[in-house]
């Protein structure tokens, strides 16, 4: 009972598989507002990985700074 229960939904699946997708019409608006989307989300990405290069800057020029007043105290 089981082994016809699983051929008739794989051959079900098949055939839904088989089946050409249609392709969906979009219209200019949603493309507009997707690509307005996509710009958005590249544009928090780029901001997002110059806060991380700021915060890197900011620790290695911290730490340059750190690195040369210990210097300067052996040194002096």
């Amino acid at each position: 009972m089981k082994r016809i229960a699983a051929f008739f939904l794989l051959a079900a699946l098949s055939v839904a598989c088989s089946m050409p997708v249609q392709a969906k019409n979009t219209t200019t608006d949603e493309n507009m507002h997707r690509a307005r989307q996509a710009a958005k989300q590249h544009k928090k990405a780029l901001k997002k990985l110059s806060k991380t290069q700021r915060k890197a800057m900011k620790k290695s020029a911290k730490a340059q700074r750190k690195a040369n007043k210990r210097s300067n105290r052996r040194a002096g």
